[in-house]
């Protein structure tokens, strides 16, 4: 190993370092102003809560460089990127005292209006940016919404920001995403499951859309790279973006995580939405013809 290649994993291996230390100080140093009842009744829990997740970050970030498993260790930059963002908002927050006067959902959602339509803007920015660019899933993004804007605003900001991200995203596939998507996903794992989805892309990256939980950026470029077409394309995004983003909006308002009965509900549909996909994958040709035979019998 030559003195480059020996610079290049030292400065790989300290960049998630760097990362993971200043999203920790920008967090303890907004945890200190203690302006909020919530972090002062729970500080310690916060401060070392904080502490154990980023160094167990930190520490899998380095073990997934060491060991090259290249996508995980891109994932984990990719986190760090978005969470170093969120650390730095909240510092603000905290030391501009603006987040002791949003105590409550309520509250949230009384500053939001006196904003404007700047708020909305800004949310449908950030949907559409979430499918470009941040590696978060949409369900997260409708869940910050939901309690910005409450569910029926939230799930049509959300639905357009998300659609024109999904349609930019599948343009960038379709032309000059494939070198995007190998560094995202890495060149073995991407040509892996571009060669499974090859013949069945239409129902099982359809069925992945219409889920919650999976990754729409890397869903919208491997949808760009793969056989399916402009017009079914636009179809599907709209459709299963709208059952989602609508379904997922109004269950985060009907369904509190705050509860022991919601949290058990959560729990039974996130465990309905795996086992679904999986029986779909798990028996993807006979639903295929399935389908293909009622089509033949309607036609005849």
């Amino acid at each position: 190993m030559n003195r480059v290649q020996v610079l290049k994993h030292c400065v790989n291996i300290l960049a998630v370092v760097l990362m993971g230390a200043s999203a920790f100080l920008f967090v303890a140093y907004g945890l200190l102003y203690k302006n909020v009842e919530f972090i002062i009744v729970h500080f310690d829990l916060l401060f070392w809560l904080a502490f154990g997740i980023f160094s167990a970050l930190t520490l899998a970030g380095i073990l997934f460089y060491v060991f090259n498993m290249t996508s995980l260790y891109r994932l984990t930059v990719c986190s760090y990127i978005f969470i170093d963002i969120c650390a730095v908002v909240f510092f603000a927050l905290c030391a501009s005292g603006l987040i002791s006067k949003i105590n409550s959902v309520e509250a949230l959602r009384e500053y939001i209006e006196g904003a404007g339509s700047l708020a909305s803007i800004i949310y449908i920015v950030f949907s559409f940016l979430q499918v470009v660019l941040l590696p978060i899933p949409g369900s997260v993004a409708v869940a910050v919404g939901v309690a910005m804007f409450g569910p029926l605003k939230c799930a049509v900001f959300s639905f357009i920001g998300i659609v024109l991200g999904s349609v930019t995203a599948f343009a960038i596939g379709r032309w000059i995403g494939y070198k995007a998507v190998c560094w995202i996903v890495g060149k073995e794992s991407l040509d892996k499951w571009l060669k499974k989805l090859k013949g069945k892309d239409y129902l099982i990256l359809s069925l992945m859309f219409l889920l919650p939980l999976f990754p729409d950026d890397i869903l919208c470029f491997v949808a760009g790279l793969s056989s399916m077409t402009w017009p079914f394309f636009l179809v599907m995004i709209t459709v299963t973006r709208a059952i989602s983003v609508f379904s997922t909006a109004y269950s985060f308002e009907l369904i509190p995580f705050t509860t022991w009965w919601g949290i058990l509900i959560w729990a039974v549909i996130l465990a309905l939405i795996v086992l679904s996909f999986y029986l779909v994958c798990k028996h993807y040709e006979k639903i295929d013809k399935f389908i293909k035979d009622k089509l033949k019998i309607q036609r005849k």
